[in-house]
């Protein structure tokens, strides 16, 4: 049986389905409008259990997922939406003992993410422009024991960065086609770069910077989440969804000798006749 212990975040659901991230600290107490409820009451017992505030105010405490950490932890920025956040981990094949790159740490809610998935031998280089926002997300991931698996850097992503063959790197970032040459710098061959830009302005000015660089597997997305009402007797549709948050733009670092490969058969020979693609003559066999 998993029991809450002090210092531990958990998540507290009202009657009427509203929810609260807390840290549960010894001899404290979560004060609401609803009423005081002691911590002692939550640590030492087990997740999934209701406590009564001294109002008389139920709440079930429950273990919070990652989700519920991106969404209800403190924050002075944006947050990456959970839905784009999984994509991410997925799209960037984190796991435990990857290196990566993030610039633009924010709060440190997608950071979390990251250092969840490459933890306990890997690494997330997380570099943020604003000593506000990295005060957060240092706060932020010391609380949940994410500190050791996060190396925070106070530097511009556009001065480049201190790391070379990482597997992963993922922009977010106001002009993430400028930095793109230093991602391609810190990447592995065959590493995964990510980047979420909110505009198509933004996400055209990012292709081109892919094109021009030696990145293929080319993709971009959009993903929308449409919730149903959980009723067995009146199944719907909800009224609201999670729309547009952002586009997120992926692609594969490749070897400058065999990027041509990716073109079909009429750029190929476009390329070696004209000197593009750094003038890489067709592949054999291939032209």
């Amino acid at each position: 049986m998993s029991l809450v212990q002090a210092h531990d975040p958990v998540l507290l659901i009202s009657e009427e389905g509203k929810r609260y991230l807390v840290f549960v600290e010894p001899d404290g107490s979560w004060y609401t409008n609803r009423g005081r409820l002691p911590y002692a009451e939550i640590i030492g017992h087990p997740y999934g259990q209701v406590k009564t505030t001294h109002l008389g105010q139920k709440f079930l405490i429950l273990r919070p997922t990652t989700s519920d950490l991106i969404q209800y932890l403190k924050r002075t920025t944006q947050i990456v939406y959970p839905k784009d956040a999984a994509r991410l981990v997925m799209e960037l094949d984190l796991q435990d003992g990857k290196r990566m790159i993030e610039a633009g740490t924010g709060s440190g809610g997608l950071t979390l993410a990251f250092a969840r998935a490459v933890a306990p031998s890997g690494r997330v280089h997380s570099y943020e422009i604003r000593p506000e926002h990295q005060r957060v997300a240092r706060r932020n991931l010391e609380k949940l024991g994410l500190l050791p698996y996060v190396d925070l850097k106070l530097r511009d992503a556009d001065e480049g960065f201190d790391e070379t063959d990482v597997d992963a790197v993922f922009l977010d970032v106001r002009d993430a086609a400028s930095i793109i040459p230093r991602a391609e710098a810190a990447l592995m061959e065959s590493g995964v770069f990510a980047a979420l830009q909110p505009t198509v302005n933004q996400v055209s000015d990012a292709l081109r910077a892919l094109e021009n660089g030696n990145f293929v597997d080319i993709r971009v997305e959009e993903i929308l989440i449409r919730p149903w009402k959980p009723v067995p007797d009146r199944l719907r549709p909800a009224d609201r969804m999670i729309a547009h948050t952002g586009y997120l733009i992926f692609a594969r670092k490749l070897d400058a000798r065999y990027r041509v490969f990716w073109m079909d058969k009429r750029a190929r020979r476009r390329a070696a006749e004209f000197g593009k693609s750094k003038n890489i003559s067709p592949l054999e066999g291939k032209g």
